[in-house]
């Protein structure tokens, strides 16, 4: 694996663009800092806002079609460069080698893909006396603020849409994972006019200045629900508009007509990927009583087989939790939950170094316990039996949070009736963490506000706009 390149860029106006402070950026499968990255001030983000406000009309005004072709020439550079950014993003982020590749391929994938979309032109009357249409224009400068847990798919599902729909753009990734996304901006920044994609690195001050600032038109934020209601607070004092991707609590339910063995893998991958740090994770797992037993120790089972360690070592499945303040998180709810007696079925040893914790079930835990009722994000899941299907129902809806939710069963239409009554945005059916560029991915609750993806998500980026042409009389 190859060293992280020093001296990483940030981009403001099509250039490269120097910075006097940085940032420590650790590798967590050792905790030690491997890397610095810009820190931005806030001279640097009126700049960026300021590049980003003068190169609008013009990105506007391009024929969509360019724009499309810009988004391809950038999709096809991050595909040709995909083993060095996977290189960096295992350093940085954590996880493991092929998933980092992954996720390098799926991102370049999906920001061709979005292309496909075309906003309509919507006609709500033809009549003999005129004609209605309502276009859908770009907003104008748009703020892009992206996590840690799937630092270089996010970005793109705010990069995609947001200049496809003829936006401009200024990216903040997160303090703990910004090299792939910098690295990124150095290499397709030549893909767009200066100023229509900018991307800003720094710490946690910068979050703040950059929803506070007059000079965007939209906020799109992917991150915890605590913080998205910060981040809400403060587009409302000059009407911003916003997107927001929070938290979740997702439960699965599992009934007993399923094939233990054939499903456990499933349930398994779909609760710990990534080290469980997915926003659409199976955090709460509801197995009814008749299975029970034999899932819970097949599950225990794979817990202890399957290889976790460092992302650069081959043959690893699962990396570390990806930054300290989420590693003590983590254990403080795995303290809390010993403090109270509940049963933790651990899986295999893991490093000694870094931010690594064991792949931990919890054997049917109250409900009321915090490892059910708090998002743990990390490799934390509590295991819930159930007997009655409305009661279990209601337990799984019983959250603040309604992000996703999944069925599990030898039966379709049965387990589509469950899945109606799931109050969450997406479901599952004998499958999860499921998503396409052509699915809109929707919060309930306190999981968010607005949509990403598809049609619905790139319409967020514009608004509309009546036109009332007359007819000719005479004709």
């Amino acid at each position: 694996m190859s060293s992280a390149p020093q001296g990483l860029s940030m981009t403001i106006d099509g250039a490269p663009a120097p910075a006097d402070r940085w940032i420590d950026v650790r590798n967590p499968a050792t905790g030690e800092v491997f890397a610095q990255a810009p820190a931005a001030s806030a001279a640097d983000l009126d700049r960026a806002v300021a590049a980003a406000g003068r190169a609008f009309p013009g990105w506007a005004a391009t024929p969509v079609a360019e724009r499309k072709a810009a988004l391809q020439r950038a999709s096809g550079i991050i595909k040709a460069h995909a083993d060095e950014l996977a290189d960096l993003f295992v350093q940085e982020q954590g996880r493991p080698l092929p998933g980092a590749k992954a996720e390098i391929l799926g991102a370049a994938m999906w920001m061709a893909a979005t292309t496909l979309l075309d906003i309509p032109v919507e006609v709500t009357e033809d009549s003999a006396t005129r004609r209605i249409e309502v276009h859908h224009v770009p907003l104008g400068v748009v703020c892009g603020i992206v996590p840690w847990n799937f630092p270089v798919l996010l970005a793109v599902w705010k990069i995609a849409p947001a200049l496809l729909a003829g936006n401009t753009l200024v990216l903040k990734p997160s303090p703990f994972t910004p090299l792939t996304t910098l690295r990124i901006g150095e290499l397709i920044h030549g893909c767009f006019p200066p100023g229509v994609f900018n991307i800003l690195s720094g710490g946690d001050e910068l979050g703040p200045l950059m929803t506070a600032h007059k000079g965007f038109a939209k906020i799109s934020f992917t991150g915890s629900t605590a913080t998205g209601r910060r981040v809400m607070e403060s587009a409302a004092k000059d009407l911003k508009r916003i997107t927001l991707e929070l938290g979740g609590n997702d439960a699965a339910i599992v009934l007993p007509d399923v094939d233990v063995d054939a499903v456990a893998d499933q349930l398994f991958e779909g609760a710990f990927h990534n080290t469980a740090q997915v926003c659409v994770a199976t955090k709460r797992l509801y197995i009814h009583e008749d299975i029970y037993d034999r899932l819970r120790d097949r599950l225990h089972r794979l817990a202890k087989e399957t290889p976790v360690g460092d992302g650069a070592q081959q043959g690893v499945r699962y990396g570390p939790v990806q930054n300290e303040p989420q590693y003590r998180r983590v254990r403080d709810l795995l303290a809390d939950a010993r403090a109270g007696g509940l049963t933790l079925l651990e899986g295999g040893p893991v490093p000694d170094t870094g931010y690594f914790i064991p792949l931990t079930l919890v054997d049917n835990p109250p409900e009321d316990s915090r490892v059910v009722v708090e998002e743990a994000f990390g490799p934390v899941l509590p295991l819930l039996k159930w007997s009655d299907l409305d009661d279990v129902i209601a337990r799984a809806n019983d959250t603040e949070y309604g992000l996703a939710g999944a069925v599990w069963s030898a039966d379709v239409s049965k387990a589509l009736e469950v899945a109606h009554r799931l109050d969450t945005g997406t479901v599952w059916i004998n499958q999860n963490l499921q998503s396409t560029p052509f699915t809109p991915l929707a919060g309930a609750k306190q999981s968010g506000f607005g949509q990403e993806n598809g049609l619905a998500g790139l319409m967020e980026f514009t608004r509309p706009k009546s036109i009332f042409i007359p007819k000719d009389s005479a004709a």
